[in-house]
């Protein structure tokens, strides 16, 4: 597929709107489906899964994933153009009967052998998502994955190296809650975080990671809290919940991280602006210090 790029930007248009389409292939639904279901389903993807915007623009995947040769849209009239594009107005697509879906050849291969559609997925997932909200995704799509799925490799390996150097770092606890657990001499439950995602580019360096236990990592990775220039932790104001909250989120509102053990392992201030523009999901809960951005 080609995705949209600019500096940085995350553009999970096209792969939401492939993820959906396989849950539905799969489901046993028609190939083809109609325009006013996918709008509904790929906007609440992309408000979930997405950066936040002020609109989100479901028909720009729907219509440009042809170019790719994969998908094919049909439509019961000529659809009119909006201005200096070739790309038919929304309205023009939920009002004219339109439908999309994959081609006929990759529809029949992919309801013939269903596991092919799981390696597209894992493949999808790995190039524009961190693994953390992979389950999280493949739930939303209706892609509830069989047992012996194969596995494929990510397309850009990371470091290996990677997690020690941050979890040293941070001297080996969690830089949100403290959170420092062995099973035996086993460090159990502490990932090192890439704070701008390893599929927006992100490098595996110590300045873009945090070591966060495995809640705060899927937290941070789906946008619920993010970290200032300051290194205080930001909530968002979407964010909200009962047992728990309190404890495990709430009180960090507004609050410092945990240092790592030196100056040059902080966190670096072009990582926590993509993070706060590409994934946070702003704005903040009320009650921060201003000038924290």
């Amino acid at each position: 597929m080609q995705i949209w790029r600019r500096a940085g930007e995350r553009a999970p248009h096209k792969p939401l709107l492939v993820l959906f389409a396989l849950g539905r292939l799969l489901a046993g639904h028609e190939r083809l489906t109609s325009y006013r279901e996918i709008d509904d389903a790929l906007s609440r993807l992309l408000r979930e899964f997405g950066p936040v915007r002020r609109s989100v623009h479901p028909e720009y995947p729907f219509w440009r994933l042809q170019n790719d040769g994969i998908w094919e849209v049909r439509s019961e009239r000529a659809l009119r153009a909006r201005r200096g594009s070739t790309d038919p107005l929304r309205s023009e697509l939920l009002h004219g009967n339109t439908r999309g879906g994959f081609i006929p050849e990759i529809a029949t291969e992919l309801r013939s052998d269903p596991s092919g559609a799981y390696v597209i997925a894992h493949a999808v997932l790995d190039a524009h998502f961190p693994p953390s909200i992979h389950d999280d995704i493949l739930a939303a799509v209706g892609l509830d994955e069989p047992l012996g799925t194969p596995v494929i490799a990510p397309r850009r390996r990371r470091d290996p190296r990677f997690r020690m150097r941050v979890l040293t770092a941070y001297e080996r606890r969690c830089a949100i809650c403290g959170f420092d657990v062995r099973l035996g001499d086993a460090q159990v439950g502490l990932d090192a975080a890439h704070i701008q995602w390893h599929q927006a580019g992100g490098p595996d360096t110590e300045q873009n990671g945090f070591a966060l236990c495995a809640l705060h990592h899927k937290l941070f990775d789906r946008g619920a809290f993010t970290v200032s220039h300051n290194h205080t932790v930001e909530l968002s104001e979407h964010l909200h919940g009962g047992v728990g909250f309190g404890e495990l989120l709430l009180r960090f509102h507004g609050k410092p991280i945990l240092r790592p053990q030196a100056p040059g392992y902080l966190p670096g201030g072009e990582f926590l602006d993509w993070h706060h523009r590409q994934v946070f999901q702003r704005p903040a809960r009320p009650g921060l210090v201003a000038g924290s951005w």
